[in-house]
């Protein structure tokens, strides 16, 4: 029993000494030191081939034939079985990899997060998810409180040029501007996709202070670099089925710390989504006038 506690002991002392030495011996509900940023070009390249690779996936997924929403991929049975649970309230999430060649891509010094999530909204349109979702000016108060800001910067047609402020709490806080390049394409009278690019992604320090300022590039912490979001939508079975998938990019886990940071660098990721996908079918149904049917 002594021996036990023993190594409780010591395991919570270097749990408490990694943690201390990750957040610069600061209080981790404040902001850690600025991590070692390695060769932004390369991490650049890395995740541009995934992207490419995923997209090429994407592309034969939306075409004739191919397996629209994720649930589409399924066996005819099990197929109806995910769809039942979705109109049934039920989240869909799951973690994706893109392979090169059969081959997992390496990442050196950071990490490629995707996943993919899907849920149904009963009553809804196409049209009114769509008015929902491109209504940046508005988008804060669906998404509070991770989103905190939001706004169109520009707008031609079916492309949007938006900036939003994310807001991020779990140990660290955590705040970030960024700019998205977002296009919309109908394929049919019930099917519509969306691609959302960032085009620049910084760290605030200070937030809401008057010393706030975005860290500039290569003095971040790594907390997300770039990110990419590929929405699609289908009217069917009285609603609309909306899927999310999303690509982003983190610093890596710092050596020797994975037992301990890495299950919240992963978590992160998943817990966005989720709260993104709950918040949308939240918002479309105060929009409808309904109450959320969970």
């Amino acid at each position: 029993m002594h021996r036990a506690k023993s190594k409780t002991s010591i395991r919570t002392a270097v749990a408490l000494a990694a943690l201390t030495a990750l957040c610069g011996a600061q209080n981790c509900i404040g902001q850690a030191a600025p991590a070692a940023q390695p060769a932004h070009a390369t991490q650049n390249v890395v995740f541009d081939h995934y992207v490419q690779l995923t997209e090429a996936r994407m592309a034969a997924d939306v075409a004739p034939g191919g397996a629209f929403l994720r649930v589409d991929a399924l066996s005819p049975a099990n197929r109806d079985a995910a769809r039942a649970a979705l109109r049934n309230g039920e989240l869909k999430i799951e973690s994706l990899i893109t392979l090169d060649r059969g081959e997992k891509i390496a990442c050196p010094n950071c990490l490629i997060h995707h996943w993919v999530g899907i849920v149904f909204i009963p009553g809804a349109t196409l049209e009114q998810t769509l008015k929902l979702m491109q209504d940046y000016d508005h988008q804060a108060a669906v998404y509070t409180p991770e989103m905190v800001q939001s706004k169109i910067i520009s707008h031609t047609g079916d492309d949007f040029h938006v900036f939003m402020r994310f807001h991020r709490t779990k140990i660290i806080t955590v705040v970030l501007d960024t700019e998205h390049d977002v296009h919309y394409q109908r394929l049919d009278a019930m099917r519509e996709i969306s691609r959302s690019v960032s085009t620049r992604v910084q760290e605030v320090a200070n937030a809401g202070s008057a010393k706030e300022h975005d860290r500039p590039p290569g003095q971040d912490n790594g907390y997300l670099w770039r990110i990419n979001s590929y929405w699609k939508f289908l009217e069917r079975d009285g609603g609309i089925y909306v899927q999310c998938e999303s690509v982003s990019l983190t610093r890596d886990i710092p050596t020797g710390l994975g037992w301990l940071i890495g299950p919240y660098l992963e978590s992160v990721p998943r817990e966005s989504l989720s709260f993104t996908l709950e918040a949308t079918r939240k918002g479309l149904s105060h929009q409808l006038g309904q109450t959320d049917h969970r």
